[in-house]
């Protein structure tokens, strides 16, 4: 599913204002300036700041950019699972998070409205031109973790749904769950009713597609779900991705987004991290995660070390 940022700090107060609930371990603010991880390299140099969304498959990427970087001697302070787009994007274009793995098309769609792009390398080129001074796009990875809808195997057979259209076939009322933010966004309710003229009920779940999603969906509160596209939990519980016929879902390869403080050795590492990144290997870390319960840190340093980006 799928920016920059510049300033120093978040206050706990700002998201509380803002409404938002981080599901972070940690119950400290995740912005605050006091909470560093893992510091390495030259004691007296810059110290890069990498954030991720408050999603898992999100967090592995941000910790492989942080620890290959620390092998090389940069000192990396983590701000780790700090909430979804509305929340990061300030942070990212006031300088306040230097590195942050994104996603192609949703960024795209957060800095441009209504964009008529929709293939990977033009929705890439559109970011690059679309991202604000002071941030840099940098090079996106084969992989790719797209928004998509998905419906429970028993209700695709029932309506014979294959496409998104085919939702127009359900005689029944039909509710949509994800993230809060979705309502608003081009992909929940109001685009689809823009797109594909299917009116749609709606159900925030704040689990980014997870558990309590899954769980919505089987037991028929939700007929209709927002997942990731890499997410395994697609194949664990046999859900059906409707295919997005009219490209209401942008493509949405990951991409790191840098600030002016990440230099050109520090772009080229990270570079080098997405150009090993297959969308087959993001399913797998991703798996790791899902079933066998690993923590991002550790997931990500077994795939460094197998990529030979660790000694």
């Amino acid at each position: 599913m799928i920016t920059t940022i510049r300033r120093s700090g978040l206050a706990v107060a700002a998201l509380a204002a803002a409404g938002v609930v981080l599901a972070g371990c940690a119950s400290a603010d995740p912005l605050d300036e006091g909470e560093t991880t893992a510091p390495s390299g030259d004691e007296g140099g810059t110290t890069l700041v990498v954030g991720s969304q408050d999603y898992y498959s999100n967090e592995i990427i941000a910790e492989l950019y942080a620890q290959a970087l620390e092998a090389e001697g940069f000192r990396v302070d983590r701000q780790l699972r700090i909430g979804q787009r509305e929340v990061y994007m300030p942070e990212i274009e006031s300088g306040a998070i230097d590195l942050f793995p994104e996603y192609t098309g949703p960024l795209l769609q957060y800095w441009v409205q209504d964009p008529p792009e929709r293939l990977g390398d033009e929705v890439y080129d559109a970011l690059v031109e679309a991202a604000p001074e002071g941030l840099t796009i940098l090079d996106q990875a084969e992989a790719t973790d797209q928004d998509s809808y998905v419906v429970t195997r028993e209700f695709a057979e029932q309506y014979d749904l294959t496409t998104v259209a085919d939702l127009a076939n359900v005689d029944e009322p039909l509710t949509m769950g994800a993230n809060s933010e979705a309502e608003t966004r081009p992909n929940g309710p109001m685009g689809l009713a823009e797109v594909y003229g299917i009116d749609v009920g709606f159900t925030p779940i704040e689990d980014g597609g997870g558990p309590l999603t899954i769980q919505a969906l089987q037991s028929g509160d939700i007929q209709l779900a927002i997942v990731y596209t890499a997410d395994p939990t697609i194949a664990q519980n046999d859900l059906v991705v409707l295919e997005d016929t009219e490209g209401l879902f942008l493509a949405s390869h990951v991409v790191p987004v840098a600030s002016d403080k990440v230099d050109d050795d520090a772009q080229e590492i990270v570079n080098d991290v997405s150009e090993a990144l297959s969308a087959d290997a993001l399913i797998a870390l991703n798996r790791q995660s899902v079933e066998q319960q690993s923590p991002a840190a550790d997931i990500a340093r077994a795939w460094l070390e197998e990529e030979g980006f660790l000694d």
